[in-house]
């Protein structure tokens, strides 16, 4: 009888430790934020940041869990050294006095094991906005490289810069742009 309280006891801490909440650290060389709007109507423009950081929690037996990033904005990256001056003036970024983006959740939904949806806010430019992000992809398995668990994610939202006070050039150049997350994050 001992013998088999001990396994029921045994078996009920196992479960309890599975469902515990599992932080993640975003690895930066592989998470890399991106957006794209309308040039003047003549093309589709892609830059992106080159320096992220952040956390992203998940219980994934309960279906809950956690995202704080924060994007370097001084890390713009529009392929033009002269171009990325310009994007960090007063009028744009204005990143001497919002060095930084951020995005925080306390809201992942799932279906089933996988994580769809983040609603949270993102602070750009010191305005702060509620953001839904569809997760076009998320998986989450060993890293064959690190040997540590590892979970990626890509999310996909549009905004209106206006919104967030980056509105120089509106409308010739695109108010409506495409953000692009995809992370990369090891298990702590």
């Amino acid at each position: 009888m001992k013998k088999i309280i001990a396994l029921v006891f045994a078996s009920s801490l196992t479960s309890l430790a599975v469902a515990a909440p599992e932080t993640y650290v975003i690895e930066p060389t592989h998470s890399m934020p991106r957006f794209e709007y309308s040039h003047l109507g003549y093309s589709i423009q892609l830059s992106r940041f080159d320096k992220i950081s952040g956390t992203i929690t998940i219980d994934r037996a309960k279906h809950t869990g956690a995202l704080n990033v924060e994007i370097d904005a001084t890390s713009v990256n529009t392929g033009s050294a002269m171009f990325n001056t310009h994007i960090q003036a007063a009028d744009l970024f204005d990143t001497e006095m919002f060095p930084t983006i951020t995005y925080k959740s306390n809201k992942l939904t799932f279906e089933g094991d996988k994580v769809v949806a983040v609603e949270g806010d993102l602070t750009v430019k010191g305005t702060t906005k509620p953001v839904k992000l569809t997760v076009n992809s998320f998986m989450c398995m060993p890293h064959p490289m690190v040997k540590k668990e590892a979970c990626g994610a890509t999310a996909t939202t549009k905004i209106k810069r206006s919104d967030f006070g980056v509105s120089k050039g509106v409308p010739f150049v695109g108010d409506e742009v495409t953000l692009t997350i995809p992370v990369e994050a090891i298990k702590q």
